[in-house]
Protein backbone atom coordinates (compact mmCIF):
# COMPACT_ATOMS: atom_id res chain seq x y z
CA UNK A 1 0.00 0.00 0.00
CA UNK A 2 2.77 2.63 0.58
CA UNK A 3 4.23 1.64 -2.57
CA UNK A 4 1.31 2.18 -4.52
CA UNK A 5 1.08 5.15 -2.16
CA UNK A 6 4.17 6.22 -3.54
CA UNK A 7 3.90 5.75 -6.71
CA UNK A 8 0.72 7.54 -7.20
CA UNK A 9 1.73 10.61 -5.75
CA UNK A 10 4.88 10.41 -8.14
CA UNK A 11 2.42 10.24 -11.10
CA UNK A 12 0.54 13.07 -9.87
CA UNK A 13 3.76 15.13 -8.95
CA UNK A 14 4.85 14.48 -12.71
CA UNK A 15 1.16 15.96 -13.91
CA UNK A 16 1.36 19.10 -11.61
CA UNK A 17 5.08 19.31 -12.90
CA UNK A 18 3.88 19.06 -16.74
CA UNK A 19 0.99 21.14 -16.34
CA UNK A 20 3.06 24.23 -15.01
CA UNK A 21 5.62 23.70 -18.00
CA UNK A 22 3.16 24.66 -20.43
CA UNK A 23 1.46 27.18 -18.57
CA UNK A 24 4.99 29.28 -17.71
CA UNK A 25 7.41 31.05 -19.30
CA UNK A 26 10.94 28.76 -18.87
CA UNK A 27 12.70 31.93 -18.97
CA UNK A 28 11.17 34.62 -16.58
CA UNK A 29 8.65 32.12 -14.87
CA UNK A 30 5.83 34.63 -15.57
CA UNK A 31 2.72 32.98 -17.32
CA UNK A 32 3.28 32.61 -21.17
CA UNK A 33 1.18 33.39 -23.69
CA UNK A 34 -0.62 30.33 -23.91
CA UNK A 35 -2.20 31.07 -20.97
CA UNK A 36 -3.55 34.71 -21.61
CA UNK A 37 -6.47 34.08 -23.58
CA UNK A 38 -8.25 31.89 -20.79
CA UNK A 39 -7.15 34.24 -18.23
CA UNK A 40 -8.23 37.26 -20.30
CA UNK A 41 -11.65 35.44 -20.67
CA UNK A 42 -11.89 35.12 -17.22
CA UNK A 43 -11.15 39.35 -16.45
CA UNK A 44 -13.71 39.84 -19.51
CA UNK A 45 -16.59 37.84 -17.33
CA UNK A 46 -15.62 39.67 -13.93
CA UNK A 47 -16.02 42.68 -15.66
CA UNK A 48 -19.92 42.92 -16.01
CA UNK A 49 -21.45 46.03 -14.25
CA UNK A 50 -23.41 45.67 -11.21
CA UNK A 51 -27.24 46.84 -11.67
CA UNK A 52 -26.73 50.63 -10.85
CA UNK A 53 -28.29 51.73 -7.24
CA UNK A 54 -29.61 55.02 -5.94
CA UNK A 55 -27.48 55.35 -3.55
CA UNK A 56 -25.13 57.54 -6.27
CA UNK A 57 -21.54 58.34 -5.14
CA UNK A 58 -21.04 55.38 -2.43
CA UNK A 59 -22.13 53.07 -5.58
CA UNK A 60 -19.86 54.81 -7.84
CA UNK A 61 -17.03 54.54 -5.43
CA UNK A 62 -17.84 50.51 -5.14
CA UNK A 63 -17.64 50.35 -9.17
CA UNK A 64 -14.35 52.09 -9.34
CA UNK A 65 -12.47 49.93 -7.00
CA UNK A 66 -13.48 47.17 -9.38
CA UNK A 67 -12.28 48.59 -12.50
CA UNK A 68 -9.87 46.12 -14.29
CA UNK A 69 -7.13 47.08 -16.53
CA UNK A 70 -4.61 45.21 -19.16
CA UNK A 71 -1.44 47.34 -19.88
CA UNK A 72 1.32 46.31 -22.34
CA UNK A 73 4.79 46.25 -21.25
CA UNK A 74 7.73 46.93 -23.55
CA UNK A 75 11.46 46.85 -22.79
CA UNK A 76 12.84 50.35 -24.58
CA UNK A 77 15.84 50.33 -26.73
CA UNK A 78 15.79 46.27 -26.10
CA UNK A 79 17.65 45.50 -28.85
CA UNK A 80 20.46 47.42 -28.57
CA UNK A 81 21.00 45.82 -25.28
CA UNK A 82 21.13 42.25 -26.99
CA UNK A 83 23.25 43.85 -30.01
CA UNK A 84 25.77 45.58 -27.50
CA UNK A 85 25.67 42.99 -24.42
CA UNK A 86 24.56 39.70 -26.00
CA UNK A 87 22.17 37.81 -25.18
CA UNK A 88 23.12 36.00 -21.72
CA UNK A 89 22.88 39.81 -20.33
CA UNK A 90 19.80 40.13 -22.43
CA UNK A 91 18.41 37.49 -20.98
CA UNK A 92 19.55 38.38 -17.72
CA UNK A 93 17.25 41.87 -18.07
CA UNK A 94 14.27 39.87 -18.92
CA UNK A 95 14.88 38.07 -15.64
CA UNK A 96 15.04 40.86 -13.40
CA UNK A 97 12.34 42.47 -14.80
CA UNK A 98 9.75 40.13 -13.85
CA UNK A 99 11.12 39.75 -10.46
CA UNK A 100 10.09 43.54 -10.32
CA UNK A 101 7.04 42.57 -11.39
CA UNK A 102 6.12 40.24 -9.30
CA UNK A 103 7.15 42.23 -6.09
CA UNK A 104 5.19 45.40 -7.25
CA UNK A 105 2.27 43.73 -8.26
CA UNK A 106 -0.45 41.75 -5.97
CA UNK A 107 -0.72 38.20 -6.27
CA UNK A 108 -4.29 38.31 -7.39
CA UNK A 109 -3.09 40.35 -10.63
CA UNK A 110 -1.90 38.12 -13.59
CA UNK A 111 1.32 38.43 -15.54
CA UNK A 112 2.80 37.50 -18.45
CA UNK A 113 5.56 37.44 -21.01
CA UNK A 114 4.12 38.08 -23.90
CA UNK A 115 7.10 37.82 -26.25
CA UNK A 116 10.30 38.72 -26.88
CA UNK A 117 10.80 41.95 -24.44
CA UNK A 118 6.85 42.62 -23.95
CA UNK A 119 5.06 41.67 -21.12
CA UNK A 120 1.62 42.17 -20.10
CA UNK A 121 -0.31 42.82 -16.78
CA UNK A 122 -4.23 41.93 -15.88
CA UNK A 123 -4.53 44.27 -13.28
CA UNK A 124 -7.52 43.44 -10.90
CA UNK A 125 -10.25 45.79 -9.15
CA UNK A 126 -8.38 48.96 -8.77
CA UNK A 127 -9.69 52.16 -9.12
CA UNK A 128 -8.00 54.78 -11.91
CA UNK A 129 -5.79 56.80 -9.91
CA UNK A 130 -4.31 53.35 -7.99
CA UNK A 131 -3.92 51.50 -11.23
CA UNK A 132 -2.06 54.77 -12.69
CA UNK A 133 -0.08 54.58 -8.83
CA UNK A 134 1.12 50.84 -9.59
CA UNK A 135 2.00 51.60 -13.18
CA UNK A 136 4.15 54.39 -12.48
CA UNK A 137 5.53 52.80 -9.18
CA UNK A 138 6.81 49.38 -11.70
CA UNK A 139 8.09 52.22 -14.42
CA UNK A 140 10.00 54.29 -11.68
CA UNK A 141 11.31 50.35 -9.87
CA UNK A 142 13.22 49.38 -13.04
CA UNK A 143 14.27 53.07 -13.90
CA UNK A 144 16.24 52.74 -10.68
CA UNK A 145 17.29 49.65 -10.86
CA UNK A 146 21.59 49.21 -11.38
CA UNK A 147 20.85 46.38 -14.40
CA UNK A 148 24.76 43.85 -13.86
CA UNK A 149 26.95 45.57 -16.78
CA UNK A 150 24.38 47.23 -18.29
CA UNK A 151 23.28 50.16 -16.05
CA UNK A 152 20.02 51.52 -16.29
CA UNK A 153 17.13 50.39 -18.13
CA UNK A 154 14.05 51.66 -18.83
CA UNK A 155 9.93 50.29 -19.66
CA UNK A 156 6.95 51.95 -21.81
CA UNK A 157 3.62 51.20 -21.11
CA UNK A 158 0.26 51.40 -22.74
CA UNK A 159 -2.78 50.40 -20.35
CA UNK A 160 -6.88 50.87 -20.82
CA UNK A 161 -9.49 49.87 -19.14
CA UNK A 162 -11.20 46.63 -19.47
CA UNK A 163 -15.45 46.57 -20.42
CA UNK A 164 -17.34 43.58 -20.13
CA UNK A 165 -17.79 44.07 -23.93
CA UNK A 166 -14.40 44.61 -25.51
CA UNK A 167 -13.12 42.09 -27.74
CA UNK A 168 -9.60 41.04 -27.14
CA UNK A 169 -8.12 42.08 -30.12
CA UNK A 170 -9.72 45.56 -29.68
CA UNK A 171 -8.45 45.86 -25.90
CA UNK A 172 -5.19 45.14 -26.74
CA UNK A 173 -5.49 47.67 -29.82
CA UNK A 174 -6.26 50.18 -27.25
CA UNK A 175 -3.27 49.36 -24.66
CA UNK A 176 -0.91 48.91 -27.97
CA UNK A 177 -2.03 52.55 -29.20
CA UNK A 178 -1.14 53.68 -25.63
CA UNK A 179 2.01 51.64 -25.52
CA UNK A 180 3.04 53.38 -29.03
CA UNK A 181 2.34 56.81 -27.98
CA UNK A 182 4.89 56.40 -25.01
CA UNK A 183 7.51 55.38 -27.27
CA UNK A 184 7.10 57.86 -29.78
CA UNK A 185 7.21 60.37 -26.90
CA UNK A 186 10.20 60.03 -25.19
CA UNK A 187 9.79 56.75 -23.73
CA UNK A 188 10.02 55.49 -20.08
CA UNK A 189 6.56 56.53 -19.37
CA UNK A 190 2.90 55.29 -18.70
CA UNK A 191 0.22 56.12 -20.98
CA UNK A 192 -3.71 55.86 -20.22
CA UNK A 193 -5.75 54.98 -23.64
CA UNK A 194 -8.92 56.78 -22.46
CA UNK A 195 -6.56 60.06 -21.37
CA UNK A 196 -4.82 59.75 -24.77
CA UNK A 197 -8.47 59.51 -26.58
CA UNK A 198 -10.20 62.58 -24.35
CA UNK A 199 -7.27 64.83 -25.31
CA UNK A 200 -7.12 64.01 -28.69
CA UNK A 201 -3.72 62.86 -28.66
CA UNK A 202 -4.98 59.63 -30.84
CA UNK A 203 -7.65 59.32 -33.04
CA UNK A 204 -11.22 57.72 -32.10
CA UNK A 205 -11.35 54.63 -34.48
CA UNK A 206 -14.39 52.68 -35.04
CA UNK A 207 -13.29 49.46 -35.31
CA UNK A 208 -15.11 45.83 -36.16
CA UNK A 209 -15.34 42.56 -35.45
CA UNK A 210 -17.73 41.33 -37.39
CA UNK A 211 -17.53 40.99 -40.93
CA UNK A 212 -19.18 43.63 -43.50
CA UNK A 213 -20.99 42.31 -46.96
CA UNK A 214 -21.10 45.24 -49.53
Amino acid sequence: EMALTSGMRGLYANYLSLLQASQVDVLTRLLNRRTFDESLRRLLASSVEPVTMPQGAAERRAKASHENWLAVIDIDRFKQVNDRYGHVFGDEVLILIADIMRRVFRRRDKLFRFGGEEFIVLLRQAPEEGAQRVFERFRHAVANKDFPQIGQVTVSIGYTRVNADDHPTVLLGRADEALYYAKMHGRNQVRQHEILLAEGKIPLKRVNTEAEFF
